[in-house]
């Protein structure tokens, strides 16, 4: 199953970040997403469907986790979530 969610940015800079899990279910994908500390992660219907475009790219790729800022940058490419950016540390 492959879930696509839209969140606020780890960063803490007020963009939005579309994010693409691979996962056995919906529970499993919402745990690989807490897993990187975003803790309120929420799935509520299927607002946001991923695309046959991001089903291949999250299918294909090893991690099985993928990010890109949403919505627009149609040039931006998927990255890894192990680049993430995180929010400085207080």
């Amino acid at each position: 199953m492959v879930v696509a969610i839209g969140l606020p940015s780890p960063a803490g800079d007020g963009a939005s970040v579309r994010f693409l899990v691979h996962a056995a279910n919906r529970a499993r994908a919402l745990t690989r997403l807490r897993n990187l500390g975003l803790r309120s992660v929420y799935l509520r219907g299927n607002a946001e469907p991923p695309t046959p475009d991001e089903i291949t790219a999250v299918l294909h790729h090893p991690d099985g986790l993928l990010w890109k800022s949403a919505p627009g940058a149609a040039q931006e490419l998927w990255h890894p979530a192990r680049t993430l950016p995180r929010a400085p540390a207080a």
